[in-house]
């Protein structure tokens, strides 16, 4: 909020003389009507393996972070760029491999992976888009840029929490809307419905038919699902309640069978088909690869996207963009270690104390270590785990992630966040002007999961 001399940022004024004019007592009662609000509506996350249960509120903070508009502009030029570049890669490493036959990505990074599905070799995908609705993390750092962090491909989450922020704000606080102009995001599932539908093959001749497919009420994003579909006006399914036949794909309705088009799935590959996946599978559908493949269903994100997000595959995400668009890349990636380059292990093992090291295909906050917050024991078991097992790693620098205000039990205090806006691609690549902010509630905390103790923010793209 203020700059390195103590002053309010222009974009911060409103915010910060609404906070200044506020007693405390009214703002610690209005995120108390937010907890109650959110209790009410259901909004949880469940966290695997939690003795306090499987479901929880996530933290809401109800201070908003605030991005100025150039600055937005700017930002989502570099993600239409890189989203761009990654679906152009996606569909090169199913079909002529070019980028791996110039030498530029290690042939067997992409062919050898867990994620590279062999059943999309030579499928032709409409609008040549695999990953229709992609999540980029990004931070600021202490230079002022931005940088991203990560890119979510497959099924990316949070967008409810990017939602219902917006609207708890907007129900709470309307006198800080009328201070200023701030773009909207409700707009949001309008444009996912109209980014699946386009995924549908051109012989539909008619509406798209659009379904949700969720691994069911257990699942942790479950909230998010049930939402999403709520919001787009279109049918909640698990894999129980749709059928092939004819290598079509139907759902099961009081009044008869209903051709689908498009399924929205938040299922991993493995579990789609138990056909041509994991035959012990219950969540998805028989036979669904085989109408996929047929072009009689889309799937929204396509299958074999996770080559694509993978933190060994994320280095090269800069090169991608000069191979397939010619350009330079707008935003930049934070310095990454491979750890299954000898050079670059080396260099871990002997600066883990300073580095963060995460899992390749990891998520969540799981399976990662902040070096200058482990203890010796940590650093110990984290180095006898990198020796062992060193392709499953990647390490960066430690990034001094940007703060925001943030509302905690002593009052305003910085807490460290980041972004992850939501990119939609279809015929043309769009997003709504903000994301989710996550927030690390813990004081001095850089994890900024809801599964390791974080929370969110609304976002505030200003004009």
């Amino acid at each position: 909020m203020r700059d390195a001399n103590g002053e309010v940022r222009p974009h911060f004024r409103p915010l910060a003389e609404w906070l200044a004019e506020t007693p405390p007592a009214r703002v610690a009662e209005k995120r108390r009507e937010a907890d109650l609000l959110f209790h009410r509506v259901g909004i949880t996350f469940a966290v695997y393996g939690d003795k306090q249960g499987d479901e929880r509120l996530i933290p809401f903070d109800i201070v908003p972070r605030v991005i100025p508009k150039a600055e937005w502009d700017a930002l989502e030029r570099g993600l239409k760029q890189r989203v761009t570049a990654l679906n152009r890669f996606l569909h090169d490493i199913y079909h002529g491999q070019a980028i791996l036959k110039a030498g530029i990505i290690p042939e067997e990074q992409v062919t050898r992976h867990d994620a590279y599905q062999p059943v999309m070799r030579g499928l032709n995908l409409p609008n040549g888009v695999y990953s229709h609705i992609a999540g980029i993390d990004l931070v600021r750092h202490e230079d002022g840029n931005w940088y991203v962090l990560e890119d979510n491909l497959r099924t990316p989450s949070g967008v409810s929490y990017m939602l219902e922020n917006r609207k708890m704000m907007l129900r709470l606080f309307p006198e800080l809307f009328a201070r200023q102009q701030v773009l909207p995001v409700e707009h949001y599932p309008a444009l996912l419905l109209e980014t699946l539908r386009g995924a549908a093959s051109p012989r539909v001749p008619r509406d798209a038919s659009v379904v949700v497919l969720t691994p069911g009420p257990h699942n942790s994003a479950y909230f998010e699902h049930a939402f999403l579909a709520q919001q787009m006006g279109v049918e909640l399914v698990e894999g129980s309640d749709l059928f092939v036949k004819d290598e079509r794909v139907f759902m099961r309705t009081t009044a008869g069978p209903q051709r689908v088009d498009v399924i929205y799935r938040r299922i991993d590959d493995a579990f789609l088909d138990p056909l041509a996946f994991r035959p012990d599978s219950v969540l998805g559908v028989r036979g669904l690869v085989a109408a996929y493949r047929a072009g009689n269903v889309a799937l929204a994100n396509a299958i074999g996207t996770g080559v694509a997000d993978d933190k060994s595959t994320y280095p090269y995400v800069p090169e991608m963009i000069r191979f397939y668009l010619g350009e330079e890349p707008i935003l930049a990636n934070v310095q990454t270690w491979q750890c299954r380059k000898p050079d670059d292990l080396k260099y871990v093992l002997g600066h883990l104390d300073e580095l963060v090291v995460k899992e390749v295909q990891g998520s969540g906050g799981y399976g990662m270590l902040v070096g200058p917050a482990a203890t010796k024991a940590q650093l110990k078991a984290f180095r006898t785990r990198l020796r062992a097992n060193a392709a499953n790693y990647i390490a960066q620098p430690t990034l001094s992630l940007s703060t925001c205000p943030t509302f905690v039990a002593r009052g305003i205090a910085p807490r460290h966040v980041d972004l992850r806006p939501f990119v939609l691609s279809g015929k043309e690549v769009k997003l709504v002007p903000g994301g989710l902010t996550r927030v690390a509630l813990k004081a001095g905390s850089l994890v900024v999961n809801s599964s390791q103790g974080g929370g969110t923010k609304d976002t505030w793209v200003v004009d």
